[in-house]
């Protein structure tokens, strides 16, 4: 129930369907977080998916702070 609720909040905020989130999370889950190279293709599907664009810099923060395990645990809180 739980987490039907908050794919239910991202779906309303970003109008991605669960299954193009869980898509997503398969492919980081079968790929090693740390890798840059499956991070930096992650964070452009998620650019083209909403229509926003994420600058080098911003793609480069992105990037050190999951790799430095730099990412709140508790995500939820922030929908």
């Amino acid at each position: 129930m739980f987490k039907d609720s908050l794919f239910n909040k991202i779906e309303q905020k970003t109008n991605i369907n669960k299954e193009t989130i869980l898509n997503l999370a398969n492919k980081l889950q079968n790929n090693n977080m740390k890798d840059e190279n499956i991070l930096r293709e992650v964070i452009q599907d998620i650019s083209k998916l909403t229509g926003k664009e994420v600058s080098k810099e911003k793609e480069e923060k992105i990037i050190n702070a999951i790799v430095n395990d730099k990412v709140p645990k508790n995500i939820d809180k922030m929908f």
